[in-house]
């Protein structure tokens, strides 16, 4: 099954797709439905057999045409949305260093916008470039999964743009001693040379988390490790790729994270960017969005394609400092 959220004569709904220009509106097709999908992946099998069942006979005044609608992201408010950084293998000969273990950071739901919606890339953000990446959608509570046991507390599958802002990142980086308890000695500090920055600004700030237009079951999806990925941006291809590339599998990726983190039902954990360049060596990472005009178009085998405008807006930032 296909879901998506979307907005239809001013009000917030989702639906399950009858093909690739019909929804069933569930929410206007059964009054006793959830709210959202959040509370519809909540309900686990029960909620899955009913929809089965509204597919069988949906009613005709509950069918729109996606023409019709305004795209929303699948989810719209999940507790958590966990990006797993440097995580294709065509990065792996530019690590200095790196973790063994899947790395991962925080992106807040604020930063989210759903199909065709605009991404806006405002002058004072610097360079800013997208990452195609396949997401998981958790359907349940979890903590300390195995991996062999992960996969079956996935709900779906979506696409997820990454947007970065590198001109940020650079912005934010931390050159400095950290400093830590002494192993030979506890009652002494070490000072230890670190380089970091943090991604508050650079992965969190508004519209750069592009996600949709489907939510994809996991039982349409069997192997989400063998995946194709396309993104384009302003009809250029920028990257051809595979989700057979990453360096951790889907179900290490959540095992790894349930480990630190409980996950509960749509929460979103982005796998990691799909970057290899095209045939003629365009890269994402040409695909400055500051100067290379949009849309952005990624493509996953079995998820369908997502599209997004850019919004440049030339202005400075605003009047943060007291005086």
């Amino acid at each position: 099954m296909k879901f998506s959220s979307f907005s239809v004569g001013g009000r917030s709904a989702y639906g399950v797709a009858l093909s690739d220009d019909k929804i069933v509106d569930i929410r206007a097709a059964l009054t006793d439905s959830p709210d959202d999908l959040i509370g519809l992946i909540e309900t686990g099998n029960a909620g899955a057999k009913l929809i089965e069942g509204l597919l069988e006979n949906p009613p005709e005044a509950a069918i729109i045409s996606t023409s019709d609608i305004t795209w929303l992201p699948p989810i719209l408010r999940p507790g958590k949305i966990c990006g797993v950084a440097m995580n294709n293998s065509a990065s792996n000969e530019r690590k200095i260093s790196a973790p063994e273990h899947p790395a991962f950071f925080l992106k807040p739901s604020s930063c989210l916008i759903g199909h065709k919606q605009p991404v806006e890339v405002r002058s004072y953000y610097g360079s800013v470039h997208p990452e195609p990446e396949l997401a998981v959608i958790i359907g349940s509570n979890v903590r300390d999964v195995t991996a062999a046991e992960a996969t079956n507390h996935i709900f779906g599958y979506t696409i997820f743009d990454d947007i970065t802002g590198n001109g940020m990142r650079s912005e934010d980086l931390f050159q400095y001693y950290a400093l830590y308890s002494s192993d030979s000695d506890p009652a002494k500090l070490e000072r230890r040379e670190q380089h970091l920055s943090y991604a508050g600004r650079y992965k969190g700030t508004d519209s750069f988390g592009a996600m949709g237009p489907w939510l994809v079951t996991r039982d349409e999806i069997p192997d989400p490790d063998n995946l194709g990925v396309t993104c384009k941006v302003g009809g250029e291809v920028v990257a051809e790729d595979s989700t057979r590339y990453y360096n951790y599998r889907v179900a290490e990726i959540v095992s790894f994270i349930s480990q630190f983190q409980t996950l509960q039902p749509g929460d979103v954990i982005s796998c990691g960017t799909a970057f290899k360049p095209s045939a003629d060596r365009k890269s994402i990472h040409h695909a400055n969005l500051q100067k290379v005009d949009g849309p952005i178009e990624i493509s996953i085998e079995g998820l369908g394609t997502q599209e997004n405008p850019v919004v440049r807006k030339q202005m400075d930032i605003g009047n943060w400092r007291l005086k």
